[in-house]
């Protein structure tokens, strides 16, 4: 079985440790440095996230087919949307926004995991209502990888904004769409067997962090960089199954290690509980770790100089003060 069924095995395995529950990080760096509270609990397990043009947190919650959005302040969390597409271990996947519009990533829904929805990205049209517009399951069915993988939809991971436009991990497939909103579908780039994560965009350069194969080696959990036509560059390596990237304040770039896999363990299970941090990418290519002790986070945001995760275990952290001057400043 190819180690990049990660993905696959990490929505199973939504269910199963949605119920655990997220430790207080720990402090790495010296008093005066980041300060952890926890914002919001006893929400399902969360996926990916995003700001909205409101300034608040929005989060995907798979297993009850809504997106959340969340007050920064107070913790507030309320039904954006509802309605979405749910299989058992599939739905949403992340959220984004083109100006006030939200676009909703499903995965996992197609007939051939027992569903009858499609693979792609939906608009959000009102609280109750959406629309496909782009179906990104069948273009992965019609232009599979070589050689094909288990599942012929793929398992799609990430959404992120790219020139008016949008881009899409495939964790299943090792490979990066280009989705207009017409709904054109073409492969952007393509990896070996890397299982692509999270994504963050600065300029026209993107940035994709990889979990790596089983048994996701330090050495395997990366951060690459770049541009259409391009082939990724190495900005940091050395952490441990890494699901999301962001840029923070001062063009710092950070990382979400979700940590330590099991030693044995299957393809697709998730980090050891309480193993996963938040690390800083610095300029000579390492990572410096910010705050430890997270339980399997999944993503996170920055507002200024402050960031939230988002955990399997349905609860939402914010971390303060993350970066101090002088920044760091990896990658192009």
């Amino acid at each position: 079985m190819k180690a990049n069924l990660v993905l696959k095995y990490l929505v199973i395995l939504l269910a199963i440790v949605a119920g655990l529950p997220f430790a207080t990080p720990a402090q790495t760096r010296p008093c005066g440095e980041p300060t952890v509270t926890l914002l919001a609990s006893g929400l399902g397990a969360l996926f990916g996230s995003t700001v909205g043009p409101d300034k608040a947190l929005y989060t995907a919650e798979p297993d009850t087919g809504r997106i959340l959005r969340v007050d920064p302040r107070t913790g507030n969390v309320s039904t954006y949307a509802r309605g979405l597409p749910i299989v058992p271990f599939g739905g949403a996947f992340d959220v984004a926004f083109i100006g006030h519009t939200a676009y909703v990533l499903i995965t996992a829904v197609d007939p051939f995991v027992g569903g009858n929805s499609i693979d792609g990205i939906y608009r959000i049209d009102g609280p109750n209502s959406f629309t496909v517009i782009a179906d990104i399951g069948q273009f992965a069915a019609d232009h599979p990888p070589i050689p094909p993988f288990e599942l012929p939809n793929g398992v799609q991971f990430a959404l992120q904004v790219y020139r008016g436009e949008f881009l899409v991990t495939d964790g299943h497939h090792n490979r990066v769409y280009r989705v207009t909103r017409d709904g054109d579908v073409s492969e952007l780039i393509a990896f070996d067997d890397i299982v692509p994560t999270g994504l963050a965009v600065h300029g026209k350069t993107i940035y994709m962090a990889e979990a790596g194969p089983v048994p996701h080696l330090p050495r395997n959990g990366k951060i690459v960089a770049f541009t259409p036509g391009s082939s990724a560059v190495e900005v940091a390596s050395g952490a441990r199954l890494l699901v999301d990237v962001e840029f923070g304040r001062g063009r710092t770039l950070f990382g979400l290690s979700q940590g330590r896999f099991p030693e044995g363990g299957s393809p697709g299970e998730p980090a050891l509980p309480n193993t996963g941090s938040l690390v800083q990418a610095n300029a000579d290519g390492t990572f410096t770790v910010i705050v430890k002790h997270l339980n399997q986070p999944t993503s996170f945001e920055f507002i200024g100089n402050t960031a939230y995760v988002f955990g399997l275990g349905g609860e939402i952290w914010k971390i303060e003060n993350v970066a101090r001057p002088p920044f760091g400043v990896a990658g192009r």
